[in-house]
This record gives structure tokens, sequence and C-alpha cells, in this order.
């Protein structure tokens, strides 16, 4: 028995109304939970394992943790954001033009918040206690003091802005907009744009690997993301993924990203290393955003069963063992069976070895 980090990534399938769960160690979906209606985004607490999912048809607010508990918001919702340090997530309401604030610790809303035309994405630097909301429809990024729930500022972006995401370390935001083709970049200490960067067609999704300063964005119409320096604000790469790529979250710790392709129905997966594509995981239908939930686990020796074996043998004679091993937190190399001291290596999770 021991202890582990392990890596899940929860994928809101919109067509579905359900979230799909991957064990990143294996790339595997090892669960589907059915939550609202058209889920559109998720995003994680990995301090209390909870996932929070908004539902857009259903106004409501999945709560996933030991059970399933639904916060009712009754306004069009679709980003969502956490910050874990306070426990406190931040939903933009896009037909209402506000922000709902919900404690984490009892799941009910405190405070709504007016902010620009048509809120889409939202982001929070836990450092600063500073939630970042674009809004679509008045291209626009509102900047919400967390610790009074007030507006602070209001910063003019591209045309149709829809996703955002921020560097901690830096300080720095990255606003994708979808009809101008651009990342915007924001520093936080003064609220003011210092770049703009050419990416591909429809920019949705963006995320960043803090660790070593890269951002990447998911262009939807070209079924593609770039990657982006951070140190100097070009594209250093453009990878191909699946149709209509949304949302994207990375994993700094492995150096691993996720890319919800919305039109494949899959996940592509990026290693940040090479920026190549080391996997395609299928999903539910139109999976829209993505987000990664880090936990410690405690590892059990894994569950090994017997399927076939003779219940007697003649002396001499040939016979088989099948046999198969499940770990759910890890995955199993080889499995060894021994017979009157000769033991047989069965090379993967399951299959048959033969005795004399």
């Amino acid at each position: 028995m021991a202890t582990t980090s392990v890596n899940f990534v929860y994928v809101a399938n919109e067509n579905s109304n359900t979230v799909s769960v991957i064990n990143e160690s294996n790339n595997s979906v090892i669960a589907t939970i059915s939550v609202g209606s058209s889920p559109t985004g998720v995003a994680v607490n990995s301090s209390t394992n909870t996932i929070y999912v908004t539902n857009y048809v259903s106004t409501t607010v999945s709560v996933i943790s030991n059970t399933l508990t639904t916060i009712y918001i009754g306004s069009i919702l679709i980003g969502v954001a956490v910050n874990s340090s306070t426990n406190t997530i931040y939903v933009a309401n896009t037909s209402s033009n506000t922000v709902s604030v919900i404690s984490g610790s009892n799941n009910t809303v405190t405070a709504t918040i007016s902010v620009g035309t048509n809120p889409w994405g939202v982001a929070v630097n836990s450092s600063t206690n500073t939630i970042y909301v674009v809004n679509y429809g008045s291209n626009t990024v509102s900047v919400i003091n967390g610790s009074n729930n007030s507006v602070t500022a209001t910063i003019s972006v591209g045309s149709y802005p829809e996703g955002v995401a921020v560097n901690s370390s830096t300080n720095t935001i990255y606003v994708a907009n979808t009809s101008s083709n651009t990342v915007s970049v924001i520093s936080g200490s003064n609220n003011t744009v210092t770049a703009t960067i050419s990416v591909g067609s429809s920019p949705e999704g963006v995320a960043v690997n803090s660790s070593t300063n890269t951002i990447y964005v998911a262009n939807t119409n070209a079924s593609s993301v770039s990657v982006i320096s951070g140190s100097n604000n070009t594209v250093t790469a453009t990878i191909s993924v699946g149709s209509g790529p949304t949302g994207v979250a990375v994993n700094s710790s492995t150096n691993t990203i996720y890319v919800a392709n919305t039109n494949a129905s899959s996940v592509s997966v990026i290693s940040g290393s090479n920026n190549t594509v080391t996997a395609t995981i299928s999903v539910g239908s139109g999976p829209i955003e993505l987000d990664i939930l880090s936990s410690t686990v405690t590892i059990y020796s894994p569950n090994v069963s017997i399927t076939s074996c003779p219940s007697s043998v003649n002396e001499g004679a040939n016979f088989s063992v099948s046999a198969s091993a499940y770990q759910p937190y890890g995955s199993i190399s080889n499995i060894q069976v021994t017979f009157n001291g000769t033991t047989q290596t069965i090379n993967a999770s399951s299959g048959t070895v033969s005795f004399t």
C-alpha cells in the first residue's frame, strides 16, 4: 500500500449531457457522469476534490464530489472558474450580464456581480484574488476584486472574446478573441493590453503552462492549436488536432495539454516537450470544455483474477491458465503465474499461459 499523485481530466460533453472522466496515466475514460442539460463549462478545485459544471440549458451548476449536487442559478450560464485558495466559484451568466459567486463550503450563491454584455469565459488569479471575465457582447474584460466582489476595471480587447486564462507566476492574462483571430495579452499589474498576437481561425479556448510560460490556444475553425511563448509573445508552433477544438487544459506537472474537439467527440493529448499529439481519446458527444483534477490517492495491490484454470490435470499433460488484473489508478504491465516452481509471465493486463 502506498500513496501517489493521480490526475483526472473532466470533459464537459454538451450534446450528451455528461462529463467524461479520463485517467491521465493511461488516457482511458474511467467514468461518465450525467449532469444537467447542455454542459458548457467545467472547473475543478483540487484542494477539495470537487468539480463544478455549468449547464447552459438547465441554468444550473452541477457539483460533483462524493455526491452530485445541483445549484440553481436561473440564467443562461457558460464559463466557470474556481479560486482554490478561498474555495469560491465564479459563474458567467451570459443572459443576465452578471457573475454569480458561489461558496464552495455550502454551495450557495453569496453575491451577484454586474459585468459587461454576454459574459463568457472566466479565469482566476488566486495569488492576487482577482477574477477576469470576458464579455463576448461588449468586447471587454471585467476585472473583479475577490475580496469585496467589486469590478475594479474594464479592459477593451478584440472582437467577440470567449476564452481567458491567467499565468499567476507572471500576473499576465490571455484572452482569445474569436472574431479577430487574435489573443490579447493583459498585464495584471496595471490592467492594460501589452500585446496582440495573431493566431488561427476562430480562437476560443486558451490555457497556460505557468511552469514553462507557454500558452495554448484552440483555433476552432482551423482545427489546430497555436503555441505561444510567454516570454516574447510569438507563436512558436501550430499543432493539428481534431475537428472543431474549443476547450484547452494544461497539466503543468506533466507538461501535457488536453484539447476538446467538439465536432470529433474526442480529446487530443499533446506533449508539451515536442508539441506532438500522443493520443486521441473518444469521449461523449460535443466535448466543449475540460479541466484537470490532481489528487493524492492510496494505491492498494491490484485485483487479480484467475479467469480460467483446470480443476485437475494428468501428470505430464499440458494445460493453460488465464488471468486478468485491474488497477484503477495506474496500468498493469504484466501478470506472473507460478505453478510447481515454474513462473510464466503474461505481458499485459490479461492473457493466458501454458504449463506442462
